[in-house]
């Protein structure tokens, strides 16, 4: 197969890509990366040529950043950046994949990306927006999807808590816990503005800024009956909360740990962990790629809720591949709404 041009006009020579220049200690710092301009070849044999249209800035990419050993491998130095992207495919020697494709594929934070396609899937932009991909139908959407019913076994009538409930993730987790059947959902978020969304838009039963006080107060104030669920989005004093408002044999899903990722001292754990064992709590850690069997259930319920209009989404688009870093920034800080992408489409 011989590569072709999009739209008959010459393949790139070159992009730009975010490259790990440093370690961060603490809070990433604008030295920490660099934005370089690398060159664009065309495919090999068995590869593509992307254009990406959109990418993926998440808060797993903090920790990424640190020489640990993880349950995902850490940015090398001097390497280019990576995470999940749209875009569209402008040259192809991979059988199955078209000059015009779009596709979903982990190499974000740069330009152009060329590689063998095993793992890149295709994705209609005839029934959702491309973004969608990275947000409701993509990872994250799939994350709240297992956290909640896999590691969380969710059953109806169950009063559910979702810290950073206005991200890209918490979102999804209360709106579809309130979907099947939730007796009580409770948000926290860091502004009133999400706050109000989480309960005006988004349907949550009660909701709170963790900024305007004591969180154990606001959650039992707002859960006065306790909670069955818990889906932890951010540790720190809002996990040690959760376990005072747990009812017995409350389940607590730890998804992500927002609060700590930019501490240069190791961060200590919750008070209150005696509970654990008298309300006998099950805490247990979510890493969406232990669930894959799940995803075709996730595909056939949430396809049809976001299409309906039932299950709402919001993201919070940077144009410029420039303003990237500024946009990972923002989500360590909480600026985002919904899902934060990085659109190349202007």
């Amino acid at each position: 197969m011989t590569a072709l041009p999009v739209s008959g006009t010459a393949l790139p020579t070159s992009g730009r890509a975010w490259h790990l220049a440093a370690r961060p200690d603490g809070w990433p710092r604008p030295s920490d990366v660099v934005l370089r301009e690398i060159p664009v070849s065309e495919p090999g044999e068995g590869r593509i040529l992307v254009r990406n249209l959109y990418f993926s800035v998440d808060p797993y990419m903090r920790p990424r950043m640190n020489d640990a050993k993880s349950y995902v491998a850490a940015y090398q130095l001097g390497e280019p950046l990576a995470g999940q992207a749209v875009g569209e495919v402008i040259a192809s020697r991979a059988d199955g994949f078209a000059v015009g494709d779009h596709v979903l594929h982990n190499l974000g934070w740069r330009e152009y990306a060329e590689f063998e396609p095993g793992r890149a899937v295709k994705v209609d932009a005839s029934v959702a927006p491309l973004s969608a991909y990275l947000g409701v139908l993509g990872a994250t959407g799939f994350t709240a999807y297992a956290g909640l019913f896999g590691v969380g076994a969710f059953k109806e009538g169950d009063a559910v808590f979702v810290s950073g409930a206005a991200g890209a993730v918490g979102s999804q987790v209360g709106q579809l816990a309130r979907l099947k059947g939730a007796s009580r959902v409770v948000g926290s978020a860091g502004t009133d503005d999400k706050v109000r969304l989480l309960v005006e838009e988004y349907g949550f039963d009660a909701a709170f800024n963790y900024k305007n006080g004591s969180v154990r107060k606001q959650l039992k104030a707002a859960a006065p009956d306790g909670i069955d669920l818990y889906f932890d989005n951010v540790g720190g004093d809002h996990l040690e909360a959760a376990i005072n408002s747990l009812r017995t044999h409350g389940r607590a899903v730890l998804c992500g740990a927002v609060a700590q990722y930019n501490n240069s001292a190791p961060t200590p754990g919750p008070n209150n962990l005696a509970l654990v064992v008298t309300k006998r709590l099950r805490l247990e850690g979510i890493i969406v790629t232990d669930h894959w069997e799940l995803q075709p259930r996730f595909l056939q319920e949430v396809g049809p809720l976001f299409a309906s209009g039932q299950l709402k989404h919001h993201e919070t688009v940077v144009e410029g591949i420039e303003n990237g870093f500024d946009a990972f920034l923002g989500v360590l800080r909480g600026e985002n709404t919904g899902k934060m992408i990085v659109g190349l489409t202007r």
